[in-house]
């Protein structure tokens, strides 16, 4: 191969850092997309709101709804093999919407902000020792949201400010003796 056909390692760096930047993107997926590929339509919705009860806006980052989580989980449900995995999640959302009837008389979706908030607050009550099965799938929903949230663009960058690798002019630390 001819000297002006081999790449320079810099350039080698700068096409990996953009494919993977590519696959990130791909695997996050674009702002607002709700293309279902393993939850319902209404499913989608539920799980959406829930991880945005979860991980809402604020002043400091937009929130889980903003981050894609809800077509994260989506599109990593589809893609597992494990059929319980996925089992669970239906079994947990239809739970979460019978809590909301018996709770406040409408499915979760058809109840109020405050409602919503009321219904999320009884299943994370037992957190570190859940007993029922929506107290179960309030841990793995929870931690499921959390992992997509904080492996997002907007997580990573917006909420953790994380600036990638940058020179220090001087490492500010303890005095190896």
């Amino acid at each position: 191969m001819a000297d002006q056909e081999q790449l320079t390692r810099r350039e080698l760096i700068q096409i990996s850092a953009a494919a993977a930047a590519v696959a990130v993107g791909a695997q996050h997926g674009a702002e607002g997309e709700s293309v279902e590929k393993f939850f319902s339509q209404d499913e989608f919705a539920m799980l959406d709101e829930l991880t945005d009860l979860i991980i809402p806006t604020d002043d400091h980052s937009p929130g889980a709804r903003a981050a894609g989580v809800a077509a994260y989980l989506d599109r990593r449900l589809a893609e597992s093999i494990e059929d319980e995995r996925k089992q669970q999640w239906h079994a947990g959302l239809k739970r979460v919407d019978a809590l909301a009837r018996e709770m406040q008389g409408v499915p979760f979706m058809k109840a109020t902000p405050e409602q919503r908030v009321a219904v999320l607050a009884r299943i994370s009550r037992n957190e570190q020792s859940p007993q029922t099965p929506e107290e179960r799938f309030f841990v793995e929903l929870k931690f499921s949201t959390a992992d997509a949230y904080y492996s997002s663009k907007i997580g990573i960058h917006q909420e953790m400010e994380y600036k990638g690798n940058v020179l220090l002019p001087e490492f500010v630390g303890y005095e190896v003796r």
